[in-house]
């Protein structure tokens, strides 16, 4: 964390909208790329949003700012897999490839990251987003999840499991 995302943490703490604006406009394209590969493009800006009321009205008590990075990207992941947990989000695999893009595959080999993680169920859908595409390690896995990092490990090789056998 740089000394100026140190400061605008502190002034949003103290309440000045401004500066929490610019932490959410730091971080914004990240949040919305961990919401989206659990609750799909068109619900993660809508997820993001809710969880950053949250983050607004909790702010004043994070202790240590140089946990806020991790700290909204759990707030966020856990938002989006309770709203993923109360729709069904499973799509066949036909689904997935009548769906895919045709323009951005060359072949039925090739599948959109999102496409595949919609085949996997809400903390596995995270797990793996944060694995592969944040390219986290297991204990801030872990951290931001609020699981333990030998839980992260397993849903991991759930996910990997269920995917080898449905693809």
């Amino acid at each position: 964390m740089d000394a100026i995302e140190y400061g605008l943490i502190q002034s949003a703490q103290r309440g000045e909208i401004e500066a929490f604006s610019a932490l959410v406009e730091r971080h914004w394209t990240r949040l919305v790329s961990i919401a989206r590969s659990v609750v799909g493009d068109s619900e993660a800006e809508d997820c993001v949003q809710e969880a950053m009321v949250i983050v607004w009205e909790k702010l004043k008590t994070l202790r240590d700012c140089g946990a806020f990075l991790p700290w909204i990207i759990r707030i966020v992941a856990r938002r989006s897999i309770r709203r993923a947990r109360s729709r069904s989000r499973f799509v066949a695999l036909e689904a997935v490839a009548e769906g895919a893009d045709p323009g951005s595959a060359r072949g039925s080999e090739f599948i959109h990251v999102e496409q595949v993680l919609a085949l996997l169920p809400a903390r596995q859908r995270a797990v793996m987003h944060l694995t592969v595409v944040e390219g986290m390690t297991d204990s801030e896995i872990g951290n931001a999840l609020a699981i333990t990092a030998a839980s992260v490990r397993s849903h991991r090789r759930r996910a990997r499991d269920t995917l080898r056998q449905v693809l």
